[in-house]
């Protein structure tokens, strides 16, 4: 993929995750039917939480040599900052202009900066371009879990 079309994908994953939610009830969000994982809800606070994190290491990697990225332990965050709370149309748009805000930046780079390098806390070197790698992901992955919670929140009958 080039890097071009990585940008396209991750500018692609707040409509997606939009439309993963699309129609859940208040009650059907805060629902955790399946045992040992998170309501949707908390997913989408989880990836709100995380975007600004991954866009500060990526600014930081662009702009700094070899900076120290600092690991972030998401039931923590999950724990401390009132995911039961907060407005899940605030955190959408959060997600959305982090997103668009990086796109904007990456889209100006060489091709040189994006092997740019920091060093991760607990995952050791990762360049730019895996950061991006790594962040693009992240809402497919927990589209996949927001799916299995709403087909197990059909066969309930929610």
């Amino acid at each position: 993929m080039t890097t071009e079309e990585l940008i396209d994908r991750y500018l692609a994953g707040p409509k997606e995750l939009r439309e993963a939610i699309a129609g859940m009830s208040p009650k059907e969000l805060d629902a955790a039917p399946v045992p040992g994982k998170r309501s949707t809800r908390w997913i989408i606070c989880h990836i709100a939480d995380f975007e600004p994190v991954y866009a500060d290491r990526m600014k930081r990697v662009l702009v700094e040599d070899n900076p120290t990225l600092l690991g972030g332990d998401p039931d923590r965050f999950g724990e401390r900052l009132a995911y039961d709370a907060r407005d899940l149309e605030n955190e959408l748009r959060v997600i959305e202009s982090t997103r668009q805000q990086i796109a904007t930046i990456l889209r100006t780079i060489d091709l040189e900066d994006w092997q740019r390098t920091g060093v991760h806390t607990e995952d050791g070197p990762m360049t730019l371009e895996t950061l991006l790698e790594r962040i693009t992901g992240h809402v497919p992955h927990h589209i996949a879990f927001i799916a299995e919670k709403r087909e197990k929140l059909v066969d309930r009958g929610s």
